[in-house]
């Protein structure tokens, strides 16, 4: 070899050996800084998980299981999506219990089978009806969710008839399913101070946690007592004290991370019995906006709606089951 190609395979070495170097140095100095981040991050045991509950249908029965999946869009069991199956009018405008109390009454569930299983509705005096998830055929409606768009497969006249029937109204009514591929609402793209993330039909955020401290503080305060039911968490912790939750920023439970985005304020809804479906527009709202406001700062967000219960992001997907402690992470 000349002294020219000597030369040229000298510097093509030095090179090579200063790329893994550097290389090694940055997978080094990753590591490092990641060591850094890892201690700047404390956890501390907050709580456990009580119960989970899952709400299919947006203003209807909560289901209670024992686990669940955490996605972007909220919990996930088995077929069961929460807050996937919506009442619509016919020109596909939500209708929830505000409007209409006695859906708090209808349970849907899903069973397995060819197709990907069946949905099942039950209601008080109504004969359960059972039809396909998987309807491909049926045309996708453009619905509003608090005045944002987002679609939803109609679920056919039988599903139409059943809640027709059972909310007696002088309406039509339909059903719509948020299927996977679907293009979901960012409730919270008209304030850019808030996380945004997609959802299917929440109101505001895929997951919402409540304590049940909480809710037994609200109950000594009532002349009858109310349930967690009332307020539908999709997550009830135990064993912490009564509104703990309000300074949870970011939460580990299980291998799911989750951030707060905002408190959650209360409306008419609170007022409805979810074992009657009777709405009586008082309590336990009144005796919320008591001791629940916010502070005056805070007015322009939540004005005058009292306080309980915090939303949700999903900061990191996994699986959650009861018994779960529950972390507070902090930096």
């Amino acid at each position: 070899m000349d002294p020219r190609q000597q030369f040229v395979g000298g510097l093509a070495q030095q090179k090579k050996a200063a790329l893994l170097l550097g290389a090694a140095g940055a997978l080094l100095g990753l590591g490092l800084w990641m060591k850094v981040l890892r201690k700047k991050e404390k956890v501390k045991r907050v709580g456990v998980v009580s119960r989970i509950l899952i709400h299919p249908l947006k203003s209807g029965k909560a289901l209670s299981v024992s686990a669940a999946e955490c996605l972007q869009v909220g919990l996930k069991s088995g077929e069961l999506r929460d807050r996937h199956w919506l009442v619509v009018t016919e020109d596909g405008h939500m209708v929830t219990a505000r409007q209409e109390p006695r859906l708090v009454l209808v349970s849907l569930t899903c069973d397995g089978g060819e197709g990907g299983g069946g949905v099942c509705l039950r209601g008080p005096d109504m004969e359960e009806l059972r039809f396909p998830i998987d309807q491909a055929e049926n045309r996708v409606l453009d619905c509003r969710v608090f005045g944002l768009d987002v679609q939803g497969r109609d679920c056919g006249d039988e599903a139409s008839r059943w809640f027709t029937s059972f909310l007696a109204a002088q309406k039509t009514f339909r059903l719509v399913h948020f299927e996977p591929q679907m293009k979901g609402r960012r409730p919270m793209e008209t304030e850019p101070q808030f996380p945004q993330f997609e959802v299917a039909y929440p109101d505001l955020g895929p997951v919402m946690l409540l304590s049940e401290a909480s809710v037994e503080d609200l109950s000594g305060r009532l002349e009858k007592e109310v349930t967690v039911e009332r307020f539908r968490p999709n997550i009830v912790v135990g064993e912490c004290e009564a509104f703990d939750e309000d300074s949870w920023e970011e939460l580990q439970i299980g291998s799911v991370r989750l951030q707060r985005v905002l408190s959650c304020g209360r409306c008419i809804f609170t007022t409805v019995d979810p074992e009657t479906g009777i709405l009586n527009r008082k309590e336990p709202l009144d005796t919320l906006k008591s001791y629940r406001l916010c502070e005056p700062s805070e007015r322009h967000i939540y004005k005058s709606s009292p306080l309980f219960g915090q939303v949700l992001k999903v900061q990191q997907e996994g699986r959650l089951q009861v018994g779960d402690a529950v972390y507070k992470v902090s930096r």
